[in-house]
């Protein structure tokens, strides 16, 4: 498979750039395809660059004309869950439409080898912890629910046209590319590690916690976090996995920890070396109280497993936004 090339759409965000380092580095040729509204073009670093929209059916056909790719990984997605609840439209536009349009192009291009970047909130609220792939899925909001929808198309797709799919739900991604090359960069930014990040900084007057009176061993919720290159390896080997011939199939991405947002604070304090100050509020409606992966099936089908504990992706991260980012 080695000089494979494989169209990285929103290869210019967060978890695309990261995989896009890990395709180069097991000597695949990835080129970015996205339209930069969320991506940065700093992070393309690892193959060419074209920009364009998922919903752009014509421009998706030329790339995929020029590059004949062997697979397409599909990270394009607006992801903000409080977002989805104010502008439901755009995220059915952006993530339902732009992927029916990225499918057919891929069909009309002969492309066999799809994997999708999916999420835990698939599953809603969670009836069992930890997660595996038979709990039911029964989303609680927008994001969630245009996620679930393109699931149900690519079982059809694989069922009646033969397009096979590995399809990943994550649980938190975190951390960021040990050389400091790339890093999370959100605009705004909703993630928990680097809001914390940023108040130990002094970029941020302190960081709120959401609820401390959940059934849980010190009364904060309690999440599964994985590092972003425990994902992209995993990404890398879908690919592997479809290119060799593998069956479609939905799998869990997390590491099976989890972690308390105190715990989680607590973290960041040790390696920073650096006290925020912490508010703890009321809860956030639609928050879970935990939610955990259950990672065997990725194990057993990919042979993946997560190599980063929360200390290296705190590490990861801290190097990161310390050192690289731009505020």
């Amino acid at each position: 498979m080695a000089g494979e090339t494989v169209l990285v759409v929103g290869g210019a965000g967060y978890i695309g750039s990261h995989t896009c380092l890990d395709l180069a580095n097991k000597g695949f040729r990835p080129v970015v395809y996205d339209n930069f509204s969320n991506g940065h073009r700093e992070f393309v670093k690892w193959g060419p660059a074209e920009e364009g929209d998922i919903r752009d059916r014509a421009r998706l056909d030329e790339v995929l004309a020029k590059y004949k790719p062997a697979a397409i990984l599909h990270f394009a997605a607006l992801i903000e869950v409080g977002e989805s609840v104010k502008d439901p439209v755009s995220f059915y536009e952006n993530n339902v439409i732009g992927t029916l349009t990225l499918l057919s192009a891929a069909q009309t291009a002969g492309i066999g080898a799809f994997v999708f970047s999916s999420t835990c909130a698939t599953y809603g609220l969670p009836q069992s912890v930890p997660l595996d792939e038979s709990h039911r899925q029964v989303p609680i909001n927008p994001y969630g629910r245009t996620k679930y929808i393109v699931e149900q198309a690519l079982a059809d797709y694989d069922q009646y046209k033969g397009l096979r799919s590995v399809v990943l739900r994550y649980f938190n991604a975190a951390g960021a590319d040990f050389e400091g090359r790339i890093g999370e960069w959100h605009t705004p930014e909703t993630h928990a590690i680097p809001l914390a990040i940023d108040a130990a900084l002094g970029r941020r007057q302190g960081f709120k916690v959401f609820g401390s009176d959940y059934d849980t061993r010190d009364g904060t919720c309690v999440r599964d976090y994985i590092h972003v290159l425990d994902l992209a390896d995993a990404h890398v080997r879908a690919v592997e996995y479809l290119l060799r011939g593998g069956e479609s199939v939905a799998l869990n991405l997390g590491t099976g920890t989890g972690t308390t947002v105190k715990e989680l604070l607590s973290t960041i304090e040790t390696v920073s070396n650096r006290p925020f100050p912490v508010e703890y509020v009321g809860r956030r409606e639609g928050d879970s109280t935990t939610l955990v992966a259950n990672n065997d099936k990725a194990r057993d089908v990919l042979g993946w497993s997560p190599k980063y504990d929360l200390s290296r992706i705190i590490e990861s991260a801290w190097n990161w936004h310390a050192k690289s980012n731009q505020h």
